[in-house]
């Protein structure tokens, strides 16, 4: 009789189909309950840790405050304390926010993401890309688009002079993005605003944000002066990096805001 020669490590290969993934599955359960169950407990203790609400043993003063307010336009030139204190005082704070739309958004990209048909949202995706004309809608979105570019604009490049900056600025151009392509769909819009471009334009403003902060600290820690005018607080040449800071947190939120929208109504990156 011949004896069949069964392939070597057959017998371990279905012991993992069989027993391996939902093995995985419950550990990966156990191990994610775990982890959000220690860091709650974390935040609880320092909460506890916090002085009491009103209690009148709390310190009535708090010399950080009073370095924001009266030697904030000193150190940073920017008439807008806020400004200064997010992108100088704690800029890294700011950076870390931002990487936060990043990572939110690669997320929702690699939670949605789909390599299989979907029939069912055909008529869906074809009608944001290219949908029926809309008269009223088309020509108020050419009045208001522009306008509300040029305003997201000002609020972006007049943040170290007035209440606004990078997030508030890059949401009213995500804003006017989005209208636009509802307006026109996603069909026109990519035109000049494809995946790839949102894409490369977040990485870059994040790169520059780290590398023109982290040169900052770093020479500031050191003692050396960092070259880095702060011109007269006022103008709208001052205050140093702030401007340019705000410019790259705005132009990232603008395009996670509009990243955002193409994920959830067009499935476009399939």
């Amino acid at each position: 009789m011949k004896m069949q020669n069964k392939p070597v490590g057959r017998g371990w290969v279905n012991w993992k189909t069989k027993h391996g993934k939902p093995a995985f599955r419950r550990l990966y359960a156990a191990l994610s309950v775990v982890t959000c169950l220690s860091f709650a407990c974390v935040l609880l203790f320092m909460v506890s840790a916090l002085p009491p609400f009103g209690d009148p043993g709390n310190p009535a003063f708090n010399e950080v405050p009073r370095k924001y307010i009266e030697e904030g336009v000193q150190d940073t030139g920017a008439l807008n304390i806020v400004a200064g204190m997010i992108l100088d005082y704690r800029a890294f704070d700011t950076f870390a926010e931002a990487c936060v739309l990043f990572t939110a958004a690669a997320a929702v990209l690699i939670l949605l993401r789909s390599d299989g048909p979907l029939s069912a949202f055909d008529s869906l995706i074809q009608e944001m890309e290219d949908p029926r004309p809309n008269v009223i809608l088309m020509q108020t979105a050419s009045l208001l688009v522009p306008i509300i570019l040029l305003f997201g604009c000002y609020v972006i490049l007049n943040g170290h002079l007035s209440p606004g900056g990078g997030f508030s600025g890059g949401a009213i151009l995500g804003a006017a993005l989005i209208l636009y392509a509802s307006a026109y769909g996603t069909k026109r819009a990519r035109r000049f605003i494809h995946y790839n471009v949102l894409r490369r334009t977040i990485a870059l403003c994040l790169y520059f944000y780290a590398l023109a902060k982290g040169y900052a600290f770093y020479a500031g820690a050191n003692g050396i002066d960092a070259g880095i005018p702060k011109g007269t607080p006022g103008a709208l040449f001052s205050a140093g990096l702030i401007p340019l800071l705000n410019i790259a947190v705005g132009l990232a939120v603008a395009c996670v805001v509009y990243l955002f929208y193409i994920l959830f109504s067009t499935g476009e990156f399939r």
